[in-house]
């Protein structure tokens, strides 16, 4: 195995995902309670004291719920954000991990923590200084992208090659816009800083597919649905239709799979 990966909750509800090498074992956001990311590691026979970094995206609490918890069961990890994400952390959740937090630019950073090479690009989002992570070995890669309003070239590039990619597909158009969402959050979810549609999502995955040099079948796990404006039947049949209106089939093209809030920890090697 070079990377092992594996969902721990992705919803608009709370969000935590686990990456790890043969020696080193990272998160990327803390957006449940400590106690389920605890025992989600301890399913996939692992302790929170081998965990080495903690990558924060942004500091929404769906991502950021137990900063200062986390930080308690596993005092020695590293808490790596942006400079805006670090002072929108909440005083007592930044003091907390003052000694242990890094600050770093969302705008192409490379960072080495063990054997992994962690990627910083920036997102397009209503938070301060979003950012995601693309994590490589051997030639292989996770990419990791949501909470985005809209995918810029940037974004794309960061993720195009990825071997895994987690993707947003948050929110079925006409459920959202029929729903019973005040019309500036509609509005806000729908816009560049908001978050992907399903139909967005298939979109972006018929452009990798048709990337001229492409030589690899991606696996993509659609990622942080929303509970009242999606459902992961309606994620999947969007996106498929999306994909087969383009001729790209799945367990042909590409495997996909559909994250929920309620994920039984499972590794996906790459």
């Amino acid at each position: 195995m070079t990377l092992g990966f594996s969902a721990f909750a992705s919803s608009s509800s709370g969000n935590c995902y686990y990456i790890k090498s043969e020696t080193t074992h990272l998160l990327v956001d803390v957006g449940i309670s400590a106690s389920r990311i605890v025992s989600a590691l301890e399913t996939l026979g692992e302790k929170p004291s081998k965990i080495s970094a903690v990558f924060l995206t942004h500091e929404h609490v769906d991502h950021v719920k137990s900063v200062s918890a986390f930080h308690k069961k596993a005092p020695e990890a590293w808490f790596i954000a942006s400079e805006g994400t670090a002072a929108g952390l909440e005083p007592k959740a930044a003091d907390a991990i003052a000694e242990k937090l890094v600050t770093i630019s969302p705008e192409n950073c490379d960072l080495m923590v063990g054997d992994i090479l962690v990627h910083s690009f920036p997102l397009s989002h209503d938070a301060a200084q979003p950012t995601a992570y693309t994590f490589e070995k051997d030639g292989k890669k996770i990419a990791i992208v949501t909470d985005t309003g809209c995918v810029t070239e940037e974004v794309y590039d960061a993720m195009k090659d990825a071997d895994l990619l987690v993707l947003e597909a948050n929110h079925e158009e006409n459920i959202l816009l029929y729903g019973r969402y005040p019309y500036p959050v509609k509005r806000r979810i729908l816009s560049d800083v908001g978050h992907l549609s399903n139909e967005t999502a298939g979109r972006c995955l018929v452009q990798l597919l048709r990337e001229p040099d492409r030589c690899k079948v991606p696996r993509v796990f659609l990622a942080h649905l929303s509970r009242e404006n999606n459902t992961p039947q309606q994620a999947f049949l969007t996106v498929r239709n999306v994909l087969e209106e383009a001729d790209y089939y799945i367990g042909k093209d590409l495997y996909m799979d559909v994250l929920g809030p309620e994920q039984t920890p499972i590794l996906t090697e790459v």
